[in-house]
């Protein structure tokens, strides 16, 4: 492969646990080990594009589209539950017969990943968990407010995403990164953000994290507050062979703010180098 070539393979869909499921492939050769990806709240797989070439030299990658995200299915008849997101990815892997996939989780789809690996541990060979949010009954607020998510959705909504993107107070995207960012934002369902902020509240991440039996990394961001250093302890009683990785100078969005640092984070606990 030529320094500097694309490893992507294609954009498909795959029908898992009854609905219609949306996936970007990265792969620079036809034998390497199977990774899933899946994104955060408002992250339609075309937002880790750039991440998926650099994961794809190392791993089969799967970038997936969270149902009502992107290209995958979305409606007002769908559950956007956590319960219903996690089947979606273990029928996922199913259907496209990856052995013993590592799920790679970021914000959200870092939660989705732990209910995945509680339900169906046997089906994945490690879950990584990328900062995410630890809220839940009785603990303190997902640092992002809701409605901040929701104004920004109706602006893509209205043809209106790259002026509210590049409004003073928002982060410092580079500049293709935000068009995708600008492009993609008007498939995110605004009940799906509803429904799995509400869950960050409403659900314990902590509950499931004691119960998973296979090898689990976490890496959390030096910046943005979503995991403090009381959060880490924590999680290390209830699991106490995680390996913990810190990206210093990042914030929530690590593969972002800190691309570099955070594939070395990722290549440390997958002993790899992107």
């Amino acid at each position: 492969m030529a320094e500097g070539s694309s490893v992507y393979r294609y954009g498909a869909h795959v029908r898992a646990n009854g609905i219609r499921q949306h996936y970007l492939r990265y792969a620079a050769g036809d034998s390497l080990p199977a990774l899933i990806v899946v994104p955060g709240i408002v992250s339609p797989a075309a937002l880790w594009g750039f991440v998926g070439e650099r994961l794809g030299k190392a791993f089969d990658t799967h970038i997936l589209d969270v149902r009502g995200r992107g290209l995958s299915e979305s409606g007002p008849h769908l559950d956007y539950g956590l319960e219903a997101c996690a089947e979606d990815l273990c029928a996922f892997a199913k259907a496209l017969f990856l052995e013993k996939p590592t799920v790679l989780g970021h914000s959200m789809g870092a939660r989705i990943a732990v209910r995945a690996a509680r339900k169906a541990g046997a089906d994945f060979s490690r879950i990584v968990l990328a900062d995410p949010p630890v809220s839940g009954p009785g603990r303190r607020a997902y640092p992002s407010p809701l409605p901040a998510v929701i104004e920004l959705l109706r602006a893509a909504n209205r043809g209106e995403a790259e002026a509210a993107l590049r409004k003073p107070g928002m982060p410092a995207w580079p500049e293709a990164l935000l068009r995708v960012r600008a492009q993609w934002l008007h498939t995110c369902d605004e009940r799906a953000a509803i429904e799995a902020h509400r869950g960050f509240h409403e659900e314990d991440l902590h509950a499931d994290l004691g119960r998973i039996t296979i090898p689990m990394a976490l890496i959390r961001a030096g910046k943005g507050g979503v995991i403090l250093d009381n959060d880490v302890e924590e999680i290390r009683t209830l699991a106490p062979a995680i390996d913990v990785r810190t990206v210093q100078n990042a914030g929530h969005q690590m593969q972002v703010d800190d691309l570099e640092g955070f594939l070395a984070a990722l290549g440390s606990v997958l002993r790899v180098e992107f």
